[in-house]
């Protein structure tokens, strides 16, 4: 039955197909064989949509997050985590991060897993909320964010309303999307986002704001040398043929689409977004004595009307040494 909000729509539709409907019999016909390949085309869509949750449980699912695997080894050439905790997510430097560079009352972190992040800005008094695909990692969700992280799905529509959010978070996200479906999803990221939008994602090439990107461990071993000799001006996405693989044959971490910081930058122009290449300075600064400069490919992006106040840092002389906080690897 259609929603309240659709019926007055749906019931003219139909009034006017009945209207169609007794010009002849030949618009019958029409119409009839018409209503078999829509209901046909509906059912193999429904289908289609069923095996492609199905992928994301099983790719996203327990051992994604390293449950059943010895956490005190590495990953053994496969995509996920050997563990999935606090440490190994480095959510301690991220909260901090984004707790003294945005002066916010309220964020989102979309691709939540099981929540640490939303944990850490919620500690430091900042009204956090999360969300994932994956239902293993909500149902897991740490002691800190559980009530604060849901299921949802990007292009299903987020359940929050426009510019919910003062600063919307997306760290190593959105590169598993397919290419052609990275406009919609940062167009439903731009609709909730009242302020700032911060996102990590794996990037080669020039970067305006701190250290290059690089194609190694993005692209398939044999093929590094065709897109290094391709030169600064090659802006990708890499075609998934040439994304480099697992032990398993499966595509590293999931990553669908490897591109360079100006395919990036361009992408979220085009859904509205501003980039803001100081701010990033600042931040590739404060991770830097963590270790975390060369890895984490930062994007800081204003909406229209974000708030410049909303970016001036906390504490400006404090650092992560103080803090004690460093990458996992450096201990």
């Amino acid at each position: 039955m259609p929603s309240a909000r659709w019926k007055p729509a749906v019931d003219g539709a139909r009034r006017a197909l009945v209207r169609v409907a007794t010009v002849s019999a030949w618009t019958r016909r029409v119409m009839a064989v018409s209503g078999r390949e829509l209901t046909g085309a509906a059912e193999r869509g429904l289908a289609l949509a069923v095996a492609r949750e199905a992928d994301i449980a099983d790719t996203y699912g327990g051992s994604y997050f390293g449950e059943g695997r010895d956490a005190s080894g590495d990953r053994a050439g496969r995509s996920g985590y050997a563990r999935y905790d606090r440490i190994a997510s480095n959510a301690d430097i991220a909260g901090w991060l984004l707790w003294r560079n945005f002066e916010v009352a309220n964020s989102l972190d979309v691709g939540c897993a099981t929540g640490y992040l939303v944990e850490v800005l919620r500690e430091r008094g900042i009204d956090a909320e999360g969300c994932d695909l994956s239902q293993f990692a909500i149902d897991h969700a740490t002691p800190g964010a559980v009530g604060h992280v849901r299921v949802a799905n990007l292009f299903a529509g987020l359940p929050w309303g426009d510019r919910t959010f003062e600063l919307v978070t997306a760290l190593e996200i959105l590169e598993h999307l397919p290419p052609d479906r990275v406009p919609a999803a940062l167009t439903e990221l731009a609709r909730v986002c009242g302020g700032y939008l911060y996102a990590t994602i794996p990037s080669f090439g020039d970067n305006a704001s701190g250290p290059d990107g690089h194609f190694e461990g993005k692209v398939r071993p044999e093929r590094l040398d065709h897109y290094h000799a391709l030169g600064p001006e090659y802006p990708g996405p890499v075609p998934e043929e040439d994304l480099a693989v697992d032990a398993e044959g499966r595509l590293v971490e999931g990553h669908l689409t490897i591109a360079s910081f100006r395919w990036w930058t361009e992408r979220f122009a085009d859904a509205g977004f501003t980039r803001c290449p100081g701010v990033e300075r600042r931040l590739y600064a404060d991770i830097e004595p963590a270790g975390l400069a060369p890895f984490w490919n930062i994007y800081v992006l204003a909406t229209p009307g974000a708030r410049p106040a909303a970016v001036e840092p906390r504490h400006p002389d404090q650092s992560l040494v103080e803090l004690g906080l460093r990458h996992p690897l450096m201990e």
